[in-house]
Parts: structure tokens; sequence; C-alpha cells
């Protein structure tokens, strides 16, 4: 069994404006430790992918940094799509470039930008699924067991007895709840967080495509019949332009009756907004997370970055505060999830260098 891994790094991470910005977005950002949150993901695959087999999908502006980023990782194995068109268009891409070099290999699909410490247990679970998807025509996704009521992430609801160790049949998929729906969720004890993490072989996913996405799968074929050539780039725009943005979720994992969960048994987070980087963060006795060159009085309960700049904070509570070369945010923790409208206001008034 060869596995090769398809990691996903095109997005542009708004809700972290004003340090993730289109050219560098929060994939590309030291956020925890020393390493950037695409480096950590790469490297928490050591031991059971090969670099060789490592693909990065990413978009023209990003492929730059992603390249300075991951030395490490092929050039070639470094593609930009030359459109964002959400998660299906871009698992089918990468699909054909695996299935070209290796029709029988294992795909192991990741987002570029989670939290897992625990690398160790995220290896097996790994590896239980791609053992699994390699024995059986399937479609594999991990889950992760809700430690609270969230209504920022899709569940997943799965049969009651395992069919394998670990591996449980998927019974259905649920969009992102209501707060009293996240509560009988978590207390059924039958629905897990969906991870966007996909595991399946990759001639058993194409044939998904082919069977719940016809337009996708000729244009992926289409694609596929050029890879390695000169028409490769041209022929990549020409298809792009005319698939429609899906997610693999809609367009496939909703659809099919293959679809397995293997319960991811470790400490997992989205890091889905500063909300999150907070609560993540190493604190001050009163709760603060300070970086930077920063003042604080009568202070607690905060997150405050600098970049550079002196930044003094005076008898606040429960704020974000990013301030950089270009830009300050200030925000309540509780709205850190509003985050997103800066950026939405910047690109409808062309503020092109501020996001």
């Amino acid at each position: 069994m060869e596995i090769y891994a398809v990691i996903m790094a095109g997005g542009v991470g708004s809700r972290f404006w004003p340090r993730s910005k289109e050219k560098k977005p929060k994939q590309l950002l030291q956020i925890f430790g020393k390493n950037t949150m695409i480096q950590d993901t790469v490297n928490r695959l050591e031991g059971i992918v090969k670099k060789e087999n490592i693909l990065i999908i990413t978009n023209r502006t990003q492929k730059p940094m992603v390249k300075q980023q991951l030395p490490d990782i092929p050039v070639e194995n470094i593609i930009d799509e030359p459109f964002g068109k959400n998660t299906a268009p871009c698992i089918g891409l990468a699909s054909v470039i695996v299935q070209k070099r290796n029709p029988d290999a294992v795909m192991v699909v990741l987002p570029a930008d989670h939290l897992i410490p625990d690398i160790e247990t995220f290896q097996s679970t790994i590896l239980t699924a791609a053992n699994f998807a390699a024995s059986k025509n399937s479609l594999c996704t991990i889950g992760i067991q809700p430690s609270r009521p969230e209504i920022g992430y899709g569940y997943i609801q799965i049969s009651e007895k395992s069919v394998s160790e670990n591996v449980y049949k998927v019974l259905t998929f649920a969009e992102k709840p209501n707060k009293a729906t996240a509560e009988r969720f978590v207390d059924a004890g039958d629905f897990f967080w969906n991870a966007g993490m996909f595991i399946w072989k990759v001639d058993f996913i194409i044939n998904e495509i082919r069977k719940y996405m016809p337009e996708l799968y000729e244009g992926i074929q289409e694609i596929k019949e050029v890879i390695g050539t000169e028409k490769f780039s041209e022929t990549l725009i020409q298809v792009y332009g005319q698939l429609k943005s899906i997610s693999i979720d809609y367009g496939i994992m909703e659809k099919s009756n293959s679809v397995y969960l293997i319960k991811g048994l470790f400490d997992w987070n989205d890091v889905g907004s500063w909300e999150a980087v907070y609560q993540l963060s190493q604190k001050d006795k009163l709760n603060n997370f300070i970086s930077g060159n920063v003042y604080t009085e009568k202070t607690s309960d905060s997150y405050i970055f600098s970049d550079g700049k002196f930044t003094a904070v005076i008898g606040a509570q429960k704020l974000i505060v990013i301030d950089t070369p270009e830009a300050l945010l200030i925000c309540n923790r509780e709205n850190a999830q509003d985050v997103k409208l800066v950026v939405d206001h910047l690109k409808l008034n062309n503020k092109t260098d501020l996001f």
C-alpha cells in the first residue's frame, strides 16, 4: 500500500485578518510555536507518507510562499488552482494527478490549518483508515468526539456497532446546528464533529465522482490527459472556469452509500478564529496572551498581538487586539467570528493593499 497525501492550502483565512491576508493566509503564519501551520501539517505526516508523495493544492498568489516554506516538497508537487472552486474540484484535480502516478494509491486529504498536537495517535488513526480503505471500496473520514455543543462545526452520525476496529458506517451528515440541536447531538453520543479529513483509494473516489458529479468527472479526465505536458496550465484554466463551486461533502460524501468514519481519538482544533487562538494559547495570571512590544494595565482575559509597534491596552477585558504595520483590529472576543466582515468590507471598497 502506497499512501499519497493531498494538503488543501488555498484558503484566505479571513477570520484572522489583519495578520492573515490573501498573499499570506492563516496556514502560512506562525501562530503556535516556531513553525507555520502548513509546516506542522507536513511534519505530522513524517514516517507514514514520503515527501515525494505529498501534494500541496494552493493558488497562484500563495504558491511562492508555499514553496519557500516547504523546501523538501518537490516543486512539481505544489499545484496552484487558477480559481477557488471549493473542495470537490480541488480533490478531483489532486485525484487524477495521484492516479496518473499510481492508480493503486491510497489518498489522504487534509486541510493545511488544523492544530493536532498528538502526532502518534493522529498517525495511528490515519493508518487505520488507510488500511480499511485499501481493503474495502470506501470513503473514510475522521470524526472527532465532541467535547461541547459546538455550533461552528458540521456533525456526522454513525451506526452503533463498528464494522472494523474503530471504524463505523456513517448514517447521516448534519450541517452546522443551532445550540439546542448541538446539545442534542452531544447528548446522543453517536454524532461526531466533521473534521474535513478524508481517506480513500484514488480509483474509488474518481469512480464516485463519475457517479455523483459527472460534469466534474469529465473535467478532471480532460485535465488528466495533459498532465506533464505544456498544455496542462492552459487546459486547467479552461476546465476550472467551467466547474461548479461545491464542497466534497455536498457533492459526494452526503450521496455515497460507502462512507465510513474512523474515530479520531486525539486533540483537534480547526483554529477557526482569534477566539480559538486565545483559548489554545498560554496565558498569564490575568488570563492575557501578550506577544510583541505591549504594555497593559488593568486588562484581563484578552489576546494582544503587536507586530513591532508599541501597543498599550488599559482597562480592557475580553478583547482581541491585533496590531500590524498595515492595520489594527480591536474586537470583543465574543465577536471574533465577525472579523471576516472586515475583509468583505475591504473587498467591496477595493482596498486591496489591506487584504
